[in-house]
């Protein structure tokens, strides 16, 4: 009888465990490696990796993509960098005339969501190796609002319920969450765009509202945000470019860990997140851009950064159930 007691409170504590593990904790993360990230050109232009703004882990693939803020396509890589294929964007009919593209996200299936900072539209494709995504066939807009170079820097998709959540850059920070439903866009532009571009009548539906209010994260700006669904948590992980820090949070706003990125190749803008079915993070950064590797790196390079948690609580893990084992054997022993 107490054998069976201790059991099932070992049992239970293993469970528990094994639950909690499902969120990040960034204390125990450590930078395991970084890779260089191709730049390309491709037959019909150019398609830059230059300047890396976001990236997203495709989990029926094990592959990243991301893109770049000259936005001319999307580029898929291994987990360690090495180049797998790229797309490029057709912008026709999108009224933008920045191509910004600063949140990118997998749906699943070949399907991804990257995201226009400046208008604050998503745009819906499926990816094609050396095709073209025409990017006014799938779209939504999530504000209706052209804010100009401090608008959406993030997005992404939580698996479990088909919902997103987005994160607005400065000037204020906004975080969002909600559904999107994307269509073709139906004209009406201008003959002439304004600065920042401007939204075309027609695509989908956005029921995106304020999840809360960012101050309460501390942070200087929002670069970017990624769900933990694919753990089977509700936080999140948000990545802030101005304070060199990466959070997790609950949906309510409060910071569960942080990660201080300050020395994490402190020379390059840090501003895209992605974490894959292990836990491992990955992140993506610009080239250097401050004028400290003067004279010029005459090959400059976006830069793919990955954390890994420690391992001793795998560990731990393995000892609880190998006790479990044990303990079990020897009631079975005494029963016989």
């Amino acid at each position: 009888m107490k054998l069976t007691k201790i059991l099932l409170a070992i049992s239970a504590t293993l469970s528990l465990n094994l639950a909690q593990a499902a969120t990040i904790d960034l204390s125990t993360y450590t930078v395991s490696t970084t890779h260089a990230l191709d730049i390309f050109n491709g037959t019909t232009g150019p398609l830059s990796g230059l300047e890396a703004s976001a990236v997203t882990y495709a989990a029926d693939r094990n592959s990243l993509f991301f893109v770049g803020d000259e936005g001319t396509g999307v580029i898929e890589v291994s987990l360690t960098g090495q180049t797998l294929g790229y797309m490029y964007f057709d912008w026709t009919g999108t009224g933008s005339n920045k191509h910004d593209t600063e949140g990118l996200t997998y749906l699943g299936n070949g399907e991804l969501v990257v995201g226009e900072e400046r208008l604050q539209d998503a745009y819906k494709f499926t990816y094609s190796n050396g095709g073209t995504a025409t990017l006014a066939n799938n779209f939504v807009s999530i504000s209706n609002t052209s804010v100009g170079n401090n608008g959406m820097e993030g997005i992404s998709y939580d698996p479990r319920n088909g919902t997103f959540v987005s994160v607005k850059q400065i000037s204020p920070e906004d975080i969002l969450a909600g559904s999107l439903t994307f269509s073709a866009a139906t004209g009406g532009l201008p003959a002439t765009l304004p600065s920042n571009g401007v939204s075309p009548t027609g695509g989908g539906v956005s029921t995106m509202t304020t999840l809360f209010n960012p101050s309460s994260l501390g942070l200087a700006s929002l670069s970017d945000v990624q769900t933990l669904g694919i753990l089977g948590s509700d936080d999140l992980l948000i990545l802030s470019l101005d304070s060199r820090k990466l959070v997790t949070a609950d949906r309510s706003g409060n910071v569960k860990s942080s990660f201080d990125l300050s020395n994490v190749l402190p020379h390059n803008a840090i501003e895209g997140v992605t974490v894959d079915s292990l836990g491992n993070i990955y992140l993506v950064a610009e080239q250097i851009q401050d004028g400290s590797n003067l004279p010029l790196d005459p090959n400059p390079k976006s830069q793919l950064i990955v954390l890994t948690a420690a391992v001793p609580e795998a560990d731990t893990y393995a000892m609880l159930l190998a006790g479990l084992g044990i303990i079990g054997f020897v009631a079975r022993r005494k029963q016989a």
